[in-house]
């Protein structure tokens, strides 16, 4: 098959096309995932307790870590290791997979970073000209 105008083949684009893009935004796409991924980013080793986690993403409940981590584990990003002590452990660690993602994370918290305050003024705008019309 001849490549489309930005050089995919169209199989590529049938592919994209698909589902995969929704299914990716739907399990990765979420601020919990965006932000367990930064704080295992952190962590020695990308490596932290589940105590760890919690402490350092400020407003999560323990109920949506769990739902998180395990949608991680299960997608491949993270990766579950239990230790049968008493009290027993339990540390999460970036895989591979998962470390592949941090320079695109990077990149995105980096542009909201340099655009935040002109999203800002926009919304204060927005708003402003909403609020006369109305």
């Amino acid at each position: 098959m001849p490549p489309t105008a930005n050089g995919q083949s169209q199989a590529d684009v049938e592919l994209v096309a698909s589902c995969a893009p929704h299914d990716v935004l739907t399990h990765l796409g979420d601020k919990w995932t965006i932000l367990v991924l930064s704080m295992l980013a952190q962590a020695p080793d990308n490596r932290a307790r589940f105590s760890e986690i919690k402490h350092g993403v400020r407003g999560i409940s323990q109920r949506m870590l769990t739902l998180t981590l395990r949608m991680l584990e299960r997608n491949g990003i993270v990766s579950r290791h239990y230790f049968p002590e008493v009290p027993p452990r339990v540390e999460y660690q970036l895989t591979s997979m998962g470390k592949s993602m941090l320079h695109p994370i990077e990149v995105f918290t980096g542009w909201i970073k340099e655009n935040w305050p002109a999203m800002e003024q926009a919304r204060g705008v927005y708003d402003a000209a909403a609020s006369v019309s109305s």
